[in-house]
């Protein structure tokens, strides 16, 4: 497959810091120290396991700070950012600005205790005020940029190639184990050109398919069950995220009942994304329809959550979830029904919210299938 076209990554990064920079007078600091890999990540592209950095009300000051193990690497990945080399990244970053920065605010929700005891230690020495910044790096990352959502378009066609080709190869049928289903779907995805999968990848056959979130084992597929497939793929840190059930042979009439259930209920929530709708109301345009059916108390989890460099990010969608939706955000939609002992069911699909009809990025066929 050919590669999602994107900006120039140096741009990207400078556009995403200056975005933040705007936020500093919000949270009340000079400066902002990022210690989280992800927003790491996502303000300057640079990917190694120690790092931070730091966004200055001044772009000048802007600088991130790794180890010697990376000092390639941070160059290659970030060449527009002054690199600090220190093991200790955070304290060193804490230290170059404490002299021109009155107050830094420190990622609290992504430090230890230790560190954050570290940090406050050293802040006092230089006269330094430290405060919260909150999740406001999280918060810029809910509306994903054209890159993120090309990446993430990708991410999902890979996950749709892949299922698409282990069904026509005959590798979802009685006689498999669920794990070799797996390792088979994983490495599709790996052969269409996934960097890596997004998360340990679930085959849930007959009972098992009414554990949402079943490991696959060596049990065997038959004749007459569900198969609950959910996976995806990584495209440049980029996460896709899609859930298929199928019946294999032969089906019963509670399983057309419950599918298609839980595909009008997708549906529902597929439509109810709009930029500023409630959180909750999306997610209870799907949860009313299965309850008024009689099933509430097996849809047993949220209807879906960001995605994007996490599998898992903001913003959530279910019954308490807080807030509105943005326009750009990457969610999942995923309602399901599961019958504890007998099987169950569940639709996944990932999309952007878009004024009008939200953007699939998953297009498999959703329909009741029997392979």
């Amino acid at each position: 497959m050919n590669a999602p076209t994107v900006t120039d990554p140096t741009d990207t990064h400078r556009r995403r810091r200056d975005r933040l920079r705007a936020r500093l007078d919000e949270i009340g600091a000079d400066h902002v120290l990022v210690s989280d890999l992800v927003n790491v990540r996502y303000l300057s592209g640079f990917t190694g396991s120690n790092a931070a950095l730091v966004v200055g009300s001044d772009a000048g000051a802007d600088a991130i700070a790794t180890d010697g193990r990376y000092i390639t690497q941070v160059a290659d990945q970030a060449p527009d950012l002054e690199a600090v080399i220190d093991r200790a990244c955070a304290p060193a970053l804490l230290s170059r600005v404490a002299s021109s920065a009155p107050t830094v605010a420190v990622e609290e929700h992504a430090l230890t205790v230790t560190a954050w005891r570290a940090l406050g230690d050293l802040a006092e020495e230089s006269g330094t005020r430290l405060v919260a910044s909150g999740r406001v790096v999280e918060d810029l990352r809910t509306v994903k940029d054209a890159d993120e959502i090309a990446l993430l378009r990708e991410a999902c066609l890979i996950g749709d190639t892949a299922l698409a080709a282990l069904v026509d190869d005959g590798v979802l049928a009685p006689g498999r184990t669920e794990r070799e289903v797996a390792r088979a779907l994983e490495f599709g995805m790996y052969a269409a050109g996934a960097d890596d999968i997004a998360f340990e990848t679930i085959v849930a056959a007959g009972a098992n398919s009414a554990i949402p979130h079943h490991r696959p084992t060596d049990a065997v597929l038959s004749s007459g069950d569900f198969v609950k497939i959910d996976f995806g793929s990584v495209v440049g840190g980029y996460h896709s995220d899609m859930t298929r059930t199928f019946v294999l042979e032969r089906a019963a009439d509670w399983q057309h009942e419950i599918y298609e259930l839980v595909a009008t209920a997708q549906r529902a929530g597929r439509e109810a994304l709009a930029p500023g709708v409630e959180a909750a109301a999306v997610d209870a345009a799907a949860r009313s329809l299965i309850a008024d059916a009689g099933y509430g108390e097996n849809y047993v989890h949220g209807l879906g959550h960001g995605v994007g460099l996490q599998i898992h990010e903001a913003p959530s969608i279910g019954a308490s979830a807080p807030g509105t939706l943005p326009c750009g955000a990457a969610v999942t939609v995923e309602p399901g029904v599961y019958l504890p002992g007998r099987g169950g069911v569940r639709i996944e699909d990932t999309l952007v919210v878009r004024e009008g009809d939200a953007e699939l990025l998953t297009t498999t066929d959703r329909t009741f299938r029997i392979v």
